[in-house]
């Protein structure tokens, strides 16, 4: 049987809506329209508008709506910034970054930063042997200082998680934060096997906000192992590795891709 790979952001994200418990950690998510980006603008204040399909951050543009001023609208796409002094005149060019290309509105979360740069967490989950669903590691993703993502793959730098929040809680805290989002991530691929009963690993991007709430930002149906190479301790590596090898998406020839 082959692994599946979900490609639709909305879809993934209407099969998290549909567990009660997971909905809390679900940011705001609707289709993009001209009427949603107003309305979320008016409510959120900072929202970002993503493809529907799409990996490693490519085409995300985050949206602002400020207080006052001469020119409140602002939107960033890469490393290009943009200001309007109306709405209509900002939307008219989010068509343009955008093209035509179907695309998504969620609610801005204001992450936790380090060293004045924003992060998130990729949280891997993956069926273990037994075919139980098992967090197996997590990894912080710290945004280039001109970019408005953390991938890796747009300048994002992969760094320990215990370092990344080093600066924000204790040790004891961050050892509770991580037990917390494992059982949150096997949570995840539970539900999401509900409706797409071939997974075998996903990963989890979540945010934590500066009251230090999780949420939800995107599931990865075909997550990057090799990203976790770049973590001092490589057993959670060499472990991740083994899983996907059991259920069949790398062979052992494959260990020697460059990370």
């Amino acid at each position: 049987m082959s692994i599946q790979r979900v490609q639709s952001k909305q879809a993934k994200t209407d099969a998290l809506l549909a567990d009660a418990d997971l909905q809390a950690f679900v940011p705001d998510t609707r289709s993009f329209s001209e009427q949603t980006v107003r309305n979320m603008l008016d409510r959120y204040g900072m929202i970002y508008v993503k493809p529907v399909k799409g990996t490693f951050g490519k085409g995300v543009i985050r949206v602002e709506k400020s207080a006052g001023g001469a020119k409140p609208y602002f939107f960033q796409s890469g490393e290009r910034k943009y200001r309007f002094d109306s709405f209509d005149r900002m939307y008219g060019k989010l068509l343009a970054v955008k093209r035509n290309r179907a695309y998504l509105a969620q609610q801005g979360i204001h992450l936790l930063k380090y060293n004045n740069r924003r992060f998130d967490l990729r949280v891997m989950v993956q069926k273990n042997p037994a075919n139980k669903w098992e967090t197996t590691g997590m990894i912080g993703r710290l945004s280039h200082p001109r970019k408005i993502v953390t991938n890796y793959h747009s300048g994002g730098t992969p760094l320990p998680v215990e370092k990344l929040l080093a600066p924000t809680l204790a040790s004891e805290q961050i050892n509770e934060l991580q037990a917390n989002l494992r059982e949150h991530g096997v949570k995840v691929a539970a539900t999401l096997e509900r409706k797409f009963p071939r997974l075998k690993e996903i990963g989890v991007d979540i945010a934590l906000d500066e009251q230090l709430k999780p949420w939800i930002l995107e599931v990865n149906t075909l997550p990057d192992v090799f990203l976790f190479r770049k973590l001092p301790n490589q057993s959670t590596f060499r472990r991740m590795f083994a899983y996907a090898v059991a259920y069949g998406r790398y062979s052992t020839r494959n260990r020697k891709r460059k990370a």
